[in-house]
């Protein structure tokens, strides 16, 4: 249910997160003063900072698109598939399964395939006129990162639904294209709104004219970067699935008539479409957000070590017919890595098959943590899934309920 609404601005913000951060209130009194935005902004249960927009903001633009308030990971999302396989393989087999998917999926920052993927998309996207973006080099790395999963909170993960059955469950983006793609239509935004001599409540809200073909431009490359990660998606789900089999069956025959690719569940959660709400055409930017239409099927994971949802939306006109995205972060990574302690994080693990923490590797602020042990992604860094679910019980409806097994880290 909304938590609170704030109407001092242009538009009002309505909020289904109660306790919100201060620098995410702030990023969304600009949207909410943003010339372009309509109706109010909606702020999911899991919402916290970002670039732009709120990681877990919903806003509706009229005849414009913002680069940042998709972000960075365009296409980001899920995917999941029910094996119809009841009751919770042993530890032996769990770690059989994850082994099998190291083999087969490059996983983290910087690992990808050896060779070029093919892949039709490819074929009909990757010719001339090329964009800026998109140069040999950004070509020849998004070929071998189809189908490879990214660092941060990206995951594959075993769990056991209420339902009995074993699931497979995925989190995965565009990898460096959506970064890439991002970057350069921002930059082109605040040129174009510099030109128009238009003022901003943010240099990171930049917007361009979803009718004029700057924003056209955006429109087509977005849309690219949702079909790769997608694609992206259904490969490693295939690996996932293969892998789940040769640990449960071995060289024993099976019926494989349900491990059709038809039957694994796909959503988007970073992405901006044109929509009818309130009686108009739309461009409604999710960031963080997933689509919630009524009888839409969704999944809503949790942090590794808590549950995560299949869900059914409700189609609430407050949202846009939205929801969250998952839980949500509660800390950011380098308050984690230097607050959590290591003993409490695998106590929060408990029978959940994992990888240990890694250590954090030179990236930007997270310089000073460098060794250190990483633990921006135990479940401690997260808001509670369960309150989360809670909040939004007027978005979606629960299918299932499910509960993590095994979980592999990029």
């Amino acid at each position: 249910m909304i938590k609170f609404v704030n109407s001092d601005n242009r538009i009002p913000i309505k909020s289904w997160c109660e306790n919100l951060e201060a620098p995410a209130l702030a990023q969304a009194v600009n949207m909410a003063n943003h010339p372009k935005t309509l109706k109010h902004v909606a702020l999911m249960p899991d919402a916290h900072s970002g670039y732009g927009l709120p990681v877990g903001g919903v806003i509706a633009c009229d005849n414009a698109v913002i680069p940042y308030a998709v972000g960075v990971d365009i296409g980001c999302g899920m995917a999941a598939f029910n094996t119809h396989i009841e009751g919770a393989p042993s530890e032996e087999t769990l770690k059989k399964i994850m082994g099998f998917m190291r083999d087969r999926v490059p996983m983290g920052e910087g690992h990808a395939h050896k060779d070029c993927q093919d892949w039709i998309g490819f074929d009909n996207f990757f010719m001339p006129p090329f964009r800026p973006w998109c140069d040999d080099h950004g070509m020849a790395l998004d070929k071998r990162n189809l189908g490879t999963l990214g660092g941060g909170n990206h995951f594959c993960e075993v769990q056991l639904g209420n339902d009995g059955d074993i699931w497979l469950m995925i989190h995965s983006g565009s990898r460096n294209m959506g970064q890439r793609i991002c970057r350069y239509y921002n930059d082109l935004a605040l040129k174009m709104c510099d030109k128009w001599s238009t003022p901003l409540p943010s240099r990171d809200s930049a917007f361009l004219l979803a009718d004029e073909p700057e924003g056209l431009a955006y429109i087509v490359d977005m849309n690219f970067a949702l079909e790769y990660a997608k694609e992206s998606r259904r490969r490693m789900m295939i690996a996932f699935i293969e892998s789940f089999l040769d640990a449960i069956f071995g060289d024993a025959s099976y019926d494989d008539s349900v491990y059709h690719t038809d039957n694994i569940i796909d959503i988007h959660h970073n992405y901006a479409s044109l929509e009818n709400h309130f009686g108009r055409n739309l461009w409604v930017h999710r960031k963080g957000a997933t689509s919630a239409r009524v009888n839409q099927v969704g999944i809503i994971p949790g942090s590794m070590g808590t549950s995560s949802y299949i869900v059914e939306g409700l189609g609430n006109p407050e949202s846009f017919m939205s929801c969250s995205h998952g839980a949500g972060r509660a800390m950011s990574r380098t308050a984690a890595c230097e607050t959590l302690k290591v003993e409490d994080c695998d106590k929060a693990m408990e029978g959940v098959v994992y990888g240990r923490w890694g250590t954090v590797r030179a990236r930007g602020k997270k310089d000073k943590l460098v060794g250190k042990l990483d633990l921006s992604e135990a479940p401690q860094a997260y808001k509670d899934i369960d309150a989360v679910m809670d909040a939004q019980r007027d978005l979606v409806e629960v299918r299932v309920k499910l509960k993590p097994l095994a979980v592999m880290k990029g």
